[in-house]
């Protein structure tokens, strides 16, 4: 069965309009059991993320179809032909496998979509709306990301100062868990490196704000402490991990307050991040022997390497993808080919019963052994070659070539072989 896929993402679109065509988890499974009610749509799976929404279907429904349904889910007056792709047969795979991997990904080889591509098909099993194509489909793109990811290095290094933060973190303390981590500043960059930092492993972290209600707010997320920047020297003694990111217009951390921080720790070594402009740790303090300060500069000098090497382990994921849509598709052709192949063998084996018998017949009737044997023959070459023999004529009466030659090359290629 044919499968296609609709798709808005990040490339054709803004933020503005693809949010007005996202599926929240409350809205997926009514969305998904109304589009098997349309006609055409046998099986389906919806993609919605903040970078994305794509229709992944089988069935005879055309793309304009589809548009014209999720125009009418969504209501509010959209046009969304200008912004949609349409991709069918082997450039829907090519997608497919594409997104699983995060090469379409606003940041490349990021490896979120591809568990928020695995939700997406368990949401779709549990609504039933998927079956034998889609789940082809789908086990396959997940191995072909699964090889991409093992293979290539294209998800290898942190592309976000959020990731570069943790992962030079990890360089100095290769079990976070174990660590203490600081979080000055309550605003969306330390919430972001926050839930980092809680993802890669930190079980104690404090939130310290000018605003003690906003640390709170924060904080209560990530089931961390908060604290007030009057009690900032207590708790820079007590961190292993310094992050800052705030508005004030002095450092926050001055020297004299990280040298009794060194003092208080008998010298066990801090990591620290600046991310402020301007500093919220004092230039200095990276003067101190036991503290490694990172500035928000260093951090864009890594991801900006990090970046380019990415880029560079595209092209090896790309060689990937193409190897894996080649198997999938030469698998579905002999997949597809399979009913023929059945019938063709029925048919040949109803010619050899019905000729054998006759032969049967013959020699009981005292046929000479020479006369059953040319019958055998002559037989059965005439019924075999009888359909190939029809076909290769009316490919001739009509002028298709492709079929008189796909007839030709059979027979001559069971010539060769004999």
């Amino acid at each position: 069965m044919a499968f296609s896929i609709l798709g808005i993402n990040h490339k054709t679109a803004p933020v503005a309009l693809r949010e007005k065509v996202a599926f929240g988890e409350e809205r997926l499974l009514a969305a998904l059991r109304a589009l098997r009610q349309e006609s055409g749509v046998a099986e389906v799976v919806i993609l919605s993320t903040c970078n994305r929404t794509e229709v992944y279907w089988a069935g005879s429904a055309s793309g304009s179809e589809l548009t014209q349904w999720l125009e009418r889910h969504h209501g509010n007056n959209l046009d969304l032909a200008s912004s949609l792709y349409v991709h069918q047969a082997e450039r829907a795979v090519e997608h497919a496998f594409s997104v699983a991997s995060g090469l379409d990904s606003m940041v490349l080889g990021e490896a979120q979509i591809l568990g928020q591509l695995k939700d997406a098909y368990r949401v779709a099993q549990d609504a039933g709306s998927t079956g034998p194509s889609l789940n082809k489909l789908f086990q396959a793109a997940f191995s072909a990301a699964k090889r991409v990811r093992s293979e290539t290095q294209i998800g290898a290094n942190a592309v976000s100062l959020a990731s570069a933060t943790v992962k030079l973190a990890r360089r100095v303390y290769s079990d976070l868990s174990a660590h203490t981590a600081l979080m000055v500043g309550a605003g969306e960059m330390i919430a972001l490196v926050a839930r980092h930092f809680a993802s890669a492993g930190v079980k104690r972290m404090v939130i310290a704000n000018r605003t003690l209600a906003r640390a709170q707010t924060l904080a209560s997320e990530l089931k961390a402490h908060a604290a007030g920047l009057g009690d900032l020297d207590q708790e820079l003694a007590q961190a292993d991990i310094v992050i800052c990111c705030t508005g004030s217009p002095l450092p926050i951390i001055t020297l004299n307050a990280a040298e009794a921080a060194v003092r208080a720790r008998r010298r066990r070594p801090i990591f620290m991040v600046d991310l402020a402009v301007p500093r919220d740790i004092e230039a200095a303090v990276s003067d101190l022997e036991d503290i490694y300060l990172f500035s928000i500069d260093d951090l864009q000098q890594l991801v900006d390497e990090n970046r380019q090497q990415r880029e560079a382990a595209a092209s090896g994921a790309k060689r990937v993808i193409e190897e894996e849509v080649a198997r999938f598709l030469a698998q579905s052709r002999a997949q597809d080919a399979g009913p023929a192949i059945r019938s063709l063998r029925r048919q040949a084996d109803a010619i050899r019963l019905q000729t054998v018998e006759q032969a049967r017949r013959m020699a009981a009737a005292g046929k000479p052994t020479d006369e059953i044997i040319d019958y055998l023959a002559n037989t059965l070459t005439n019924r075999l070659l009888h359909t190939p023999t029809q076909a290769l004529r009316q490919a001739s009466e009509l002028d298709d070539s492709a079929l008189a030659e796909a007839v030709t090359r059979l027979l001559l290629e069971e010539r060769d072989r004999q």
